[in-house]
């Protein structure tokens, strides 16, 4: 079993990938213990000789930022603020969301800015190891205060309350503490805050699709080598001196791996009755290299985002200051997450329109990719299912960064709405998948109708592995679970 340190140090968004995937436990570091214990222990301090009032520490919450709380009433003030903000509705957010939400949220409480208790630390590394998940709702966050709504699900069974799914099972709060024998936590001042502030479901959301939106970029790149070959297209707009001129890295880098690709392909050295391709398989080295540039841009932000505390107020031991600001605030990774779901929506817009071409009957491909079409309507409506998911991406590609809601009485007059840019983020990540893998079904299809000739070694080497699970189709059979399988070699593949 594999241990991660929690610490101080640089956290990667391949090392979360690693983690998640590899189901390694997590440890605080002696250093991050420590971080913890001095920032708890100046806090208490500081509330115990200052008279004056300390935003969500000594006072209310939002516009009631002015009506002071007794000492004998912080801990319960935690506990309201944990349940009141509990509101979430809709969907859940998936479980592998939720085990992210927890390693963004131990890590960013871990540097000590946030004045939370040790044992409140160690508590949310029990729900990680043990593979409990917090029932937590996709709605409800304006991305502003942070995800104060996820983020108190998420949090409610730290304190025996809310719900979560453990051993395949959803249960409450108060039966895993029975079951698992822990005592609830008791919260100190400014804990609940501290657990309810920072953008862990934004972070969590964008962490989860970019590992995705890296997989598929790459799978794109794979899948338009093959739909090129098969559509008999020309190797000249990916060669490296059309991109020298115009050096986007993620053009030239694309550039190169289709050249790369599709090298010793025998269909491609074919003599070409045309002169030109259209633009969905000549301009792959524009579209699928600003999409490369995007993910790799999304990347830089969202790696700052994941080793910052980013709950309010700050607790700085070293300045003895304790500062109500902003850094919950989510404008600097919404815009960057909307980014990312339009980008993704293009590189599913271009495999349609290569599906299209691919079906279209033309460059000697039989109308619909079958062999005797009429009585057969072949991979007709593969191309209707892409068509629907590349609409309905566009939809969702409408930046929610753009819009503000005031709330909190106005005390809260401009909310960045990164928790909706994140929910649709996510539904165009699985829309791009399934475009994909409806266009290497159909590439693979067209790529046979071009035997004897061969494509590439790589080419023929994926195209034979997908045979393996999904056949060539002779005449109509059910398509849909070959689409899904489709869909699962992508990931299996990976």
């Amino acid at each position: 079993m594999t241990t991660h340190l929690i610490s101080a140090d640089h956290l990667t968004i391949e090392r979360i990938g690693e983690i998640i995937r590899n189901d390694e436990k997590l440890e605080l570091s002696d250093d991050a213990r420590q971080r913890i214990r001095r920032c708890r222990t100046y806090l208490d301090k500081k509330i115990a000789s200052n008279g004056a009032p300390v935003y969500g520490v000594t006072t209310g919450f939002g516009s009631l930022c002015n009506v002071s709380i007794g000492k004998d009433q912080l801990s319960q003030l935690q506990i309201n603020l944990i349940k009141s903000h509990a509101c979430g509705v809709g969907e859940r957010v998936p479980n592998d969301v939720v085990k992210i939400m927890l390693l963004l949220k131990i890590q960013s409480l871990s540097y000590g800015y946030s004045g939370c208790k040790l044992d409140t630390v160690q508590r949310l590394v029990q729900f990680f190891n043990n593979d409990v998940y917090p029932v937590v709702y996709r709605q409800g966050s304006l991305g502003a205060s942070g995800d104060l709504v996820p983020l108190a699900h998420l949090c409610l069974p730290l304190v025996g309350l809310g719900e979560v799914e453990y051993q395949g099972r959803v249960i409450s709060g108060e039966e895993l503490c029975r079951k698992k024998r822990w005592k609830p936590i008791e919260l100190a001042s400014k804990e609940g805050l501290a657990l309810l502030n920072g953008t862990q479901n934004m972070s969590a959301f964008a962490v989860w699709a970019l590992l995705e939106a890296q997989r598929l970029s790459d799978w794109a790149d794979k899948i338009a080598s093959m739909s090129l070959d098969a559509f008999d297209g020309r190797i000249e707009p990916f060669i490296h001196a059309v991109h020298a001129v115009r050096p986007h890295l993620g053009q030239i880098e694309t550039a190169r791996r289709m050249r790369e690709l599709l090298e010793g392909s025998q269909i491609l050295n074919n003599i070409k009755a045309h002169v030109q391709d259209p633009y969905s398989f000549r301009c792959v080295p524009q579209v699928h290299g600003a999409v490369k540039d995007t993910i790799n841009y999304v990347k830089s932000v969202i790696d700052i985002e994941i080793n910052s505390a980013t709950d309010n107020p700050t607790v700085c031991p070293d300045d003895d200051l304790i500062i109500s600001a902003g850094n919950f605030h989510g404008e600097p990774i919404a815009l960057p997450i909307d980014f990312l779901a339009i980008a993704m929506s293009e590189l599913a817009d271009i495999s349609e329109r290569r599906i299209y071409r691919l079906v279209s009957g033309t460059r000697g491909l039989p109308s619909f990719l079958v062999a005797n079409p009429g009585v057969n309507s072949g991979f007709m409506i593969t191309q209707y299912t892409a068509a629907s998911c590349v609409s309905l991406n566009k939809s969702l590609a409408m930046p929610s960064s753009v819009d503000s809601i005031p709330s909190c009485q106005d005390q809260e007059d401009l909310v960045s709405m990164g928790g909706n840019a994140a929910i649709k983020l996510y539904k165009v990540i699985y829309n791009t998948e399934r475009v994909l893998a409806i266009e290497l079904f159909n590439a693979a299809q067209a790529l046979d109708f071009r035997l004897p000739l061969k494509s590439s070694p790589q080419i023929c080497q994926i195209h034979d592995e997908f045979r393996k699970v999904v056949p060539f189709i002779l005449n109509d059979e059910l398509m849909y679970p070959h689409i899904e399988q489709a869909i699962q070699f992508l990931r299996r593949r990976s």
